[in-house]
């Protein structure tokens, strides 16, 4: 039996959900089809875990940044310690960083700053694509992002605005992510904006172990259920899932630069 390949763009297997059973976690989604894993960190433990887990030979890559739910701890020695993470092997993307005014679990004031700052510092300095959280912010985050070079580009990851805020965010040069809630009973906008918007500007994503498909919502999320996300859109679509798994993975690989072509199809023996 043969499937596209996927690439998981965004993943959280440095979560503590992961740590009995991520070897087997890997092997259901290698049987799924999922060639790559895009691991993101949040704070500095879960960075430095992301690059501990980094092995681009075997499809696994890093982000690490300072999510807005932990930007109060954000800070010059926090800084340099990114940077020197960034520059570790299979570090692909800077990130996730933005603001949340969902939880607000940070003052917004030091939300901003950490965004602004950590903004510079990938493009500047570390010359990364971002991975941007934006929770109940939408109008702020793009803003912010209009007002700075796009860099080496990035991604609005869980994509959850309206199809005008993606228009602005693709025009703007970014991609969006699409996950779980493609699959939901009320997905919101989500089809809409998946038809509205370019292939060339969509990757997929699961945010495991959080926002998992159905019908397995109220469960871990894990990557191999990305294959449940690419069948969802898929049928919104009104498209293949082979090209679309082709041209998500394709998206990838040029993003994040993993100097990996696309194949059509990969094996799923043992």
């Amino acid at each position: 039996m043969s499937m596209p390949e996927l690439f998981e763009t965004h993943c959280h297997l440095n979560h503590r959900d992961f740590a009995s059973d991520l070897p087997e976690a890997l092997f259901r989604a290698r049987r799924a089809g999922v060639r790559e894993h895009l691991v993101i960190g949040w704070d500095l433990e879960s960075s430095r875990r992301a690059v501990e887990l980094a092995d681009p030979d075997q499809g696994l890559f890093a982000a690490v940044g300072i999510h807005p739910h932990h930007a109060s701890e954000w800070s010059a020695e926090v800084r340099d310690e990114l940077v020197d993470l960034a520059g570790s092997p299979g570090v692909v993307a800077f990130g996730e960083i933005g603001l949340d005014f969902y939880r607000n679990l940070s003052p917004r004031e030091a939300q901003f700053r950490a965004f602004e700052e950590q903004l510079t510092l990938a493009r500047e300095r570390l010359n990364l694509p971002l991975i941007i959280h934006t929770r109940e912010s939408m109008a702020d985050t793009l803003d912010v992002l209009s007002g700075v070079p796009l860099g080496a580009g990035g991604v609005l990851h869980c994509w959850s605005g309206s199809c005008q805020e993606a228009e602005r965010a693709v025009d703007l040069g970014w991609h969006l992510g699409i996950g779980g809630v493609i699959t939901y009973k009320n997905p919101g906008s989500l089809p809409d904006v998946a038809r509205a918007t370019s292939l060339d500007r969509i990757l997929l994503e699961t945010d495991c172990p959080y926002l998992t498909p159905m019908p397995y919502r109220g469960k871990r999320n894990e990557p191999s259920y990305l294959a449940l996300v690419l069948g969802r859109l898929a049928k919104v679509l009104d498209r293949s899932e082979s090209d679309l798994a082709v041209q998500t993975r394709t998206n990838a690989v040029r993003l994040f630069n993993t100097g990996s072509e696309p194949a059509n199809k990969i094996s799923t023996s043992v």
